[in-house]
């Protein structure tokens, strides 16, 4: 099965500069990308349920696996109903843990995973819009949140030390990137000896049809990047994983089949947790 990372005659630039650009307007859309100010048009993951511009955030996060409890821990507008899961559900965070997020948004998964590590935990998100470090930042000042921080950067070329993290997780981001095996070996540099990466994201699982991988819409959309199964477990073992364990969401197709109206994506799509293990 065909492993499609970059639309057809697209550059790792252009998908970068395709991906910036969109999730740029979603960062100013005050709505959120699925909130009641939102077209429902922004080419993002939210699009599986922003066609109705009424769609609550909360009620999308809700799809995603995220409680009551989470929705109400956070304060301002960083629930942009983003995303295919609820990473924190299955990082299994534990006080004083350093937590970093793959392409953190406006920080929803941080100021969470913060809740979970405590005042004694931390917390980076790294994300290489600038609109959305900012509107992250903001986001941070309205929560109080003092040990979550905000950096740019790309996540093939993280900004943080070696072995200076106990988690990585990321939501429905790690598709988005041209060089998957690269995002792996620079997660596994960050983490220290016996630290773990748990992330949602979408899997292929039918080859696309060439006017899928061609359109810029369904790349950034979280479709035309998702790699197969076999793809992310041979890049997760060879940037030294162990314990890798890759497992799809049959329910996922409910929000997948309506991120594009041309053709059901959930026909070549669906959505997994994807852990694995640093060796200690």
């Amino acid at each position: 099965m065909t492993d499609t990372t970059t639309p057809a005659d697209g550059t790792d630039d252009d998908q970068r500069r395709i991906v910036r650009e969109r999730y740029a307007g979603i960062a100013g859309d005050s709505g959120g990308c699925c909130g009641p100010e939102s077209d429902g048009d922004d080419g993002s993951c939210c699009d599986s349920v922003a066609t109705d511009a009424t769609r609550d955030v909360d009620a999308t996060a809700r799809q995603l696996g995220y409680d009551d409890d989470a929705l109400d821990a956070v304060d301002g507008d960083a629930n942009l109903g983003l995303g295919c899961g609820n990473p924190g559900a299955i990082a299994a965070l534990d006080p004083g843990e350093t937590v970093l997020d793959l392409g953190s948004g406006a920080g929803f998964d941080c100021f969470l995973a913060a809740d979970a590590v405590g005042p004694d935990g931390r917390v980076v998100g790294v994300d290489m819009t600038p609109e959305m470090v900012e509107k992250a930042r903001a986001n941070a000042r309205a929560n109080d949140a003092s040990d979550v921080e905000f950096r740019l950067g790309e996540i093939e070329h993280l900004p943080v030390a070696d072995a200076s993290v106990d988690v990585v997780i990321s939501n429905c981001v790690v598709n988005l990137s041209p060089d998957k095996p690269q995002v792996f070996r620079e997660a596994f540099r960050a983490l220290r000896p016996g630290g773990r990466l748990a992330i949602a994201d979408v899997v292929q699982t039918a080859p696309f049809p060439p006017e899928v991988t061609r359109d810029p819409d369904s790349l950034s959309a979280c479709v035309a990047g998702a790699a197969t199964v076999d793809a992310l477990e041979t890049a997760l073992a060879a940037a030294g994983f162990e314990a890798i364990d890759i497992a799809p969401k049959d329910d996922s197709d409910a929000f997948i089949r309506e991120w594009a109206d041309e053709y059901d994506p959930s026909d070549y799509l669906v959505s997994a947790t994807i852990e694995a293990r640093k060796p200690a």
